[in-house]
């Protein structure tokens, strides 16, 4: 059971007037309890030819590799928060580009976004999040021990616009998107 953060009385389900959608509602004051999508922000950082993935030193899906990415935290941009996960989980500095990828993970109630980032040295560390930190040929990505199929494919979808030199044209660049199905596996 779900209780009011105003009056702490029960919620009860059903469509508030003036919406279309059943919500959480407080029936002893009224108040509308949105639940909405989080945001995971996280970017793509790359040096040379190689991209920098962590492996996971927390649950879900310890000891797999991904992206550096988190939660977007209140008061920061997505890409502010992109920056911020970057140097918490890898310690890489990095110029923040475009956004590149945005999947939906309608199933676990998140967005997914992923920016392009160029690293400014080669040097990263591992964060308290991470077990380690390393840069990746396309060749050598560990691709059977990917956390999530969001950066499965956001790494697809960068080694095969990097293959066919779309990022040599940035402004010309188009978003990926693409849903997450709720049984997708690796």
């Amino acid at each position: 059971m779900k209780f009011c953060s105003d009056c702490a009385s029960p919620l009860v389900l059903r469509i508030p007037a003036d919406d279309s959608r059943e919500r959480f509602v407080c029936e002893q004051c009224g108040m509308v309890h949105y639940e909405n999508p989080r945001n995971v922000v996280g970017s793509i950082p790359v040096h040379g030819d190689k991209v920098l993935l962590c492996r996971r030193a927390i649950e879900p899906r310890y000891g797999y590799w991904t992206l550096p990415a988190g939660f977007l935290e209140i008061g920061e941009t997505c890409s502010g928060g992109a920056v911020r996960e970057t140097m918490e989980e890898a310690g890489a500095t990095v110029d923040i580009g475009p956004l590149f990828s945005l999947l939906d993970v309608v199933h676990a109630e998140q967005v997914h976004l992923f920016y392009l980032a160029q690293m400014r040295t080669p040097e990263f560390e591992a964060g308290v999040e991470s077990l380690e930190v390393a840069l990746f040929l396309e060749k050598d990505i560990p691709w059977q021990d990917l956390a999530f199929p969001t950066v499965k494919q956001t790494l697809e979808w960068y080694f095969a616009d990097r293959a066919a030199g779309r990022l040599n044209q940035l402004d010309a660049m188009m978003v990926h998107t693409r849903d997450i199905a709720r049984g997708e596996k690796i």
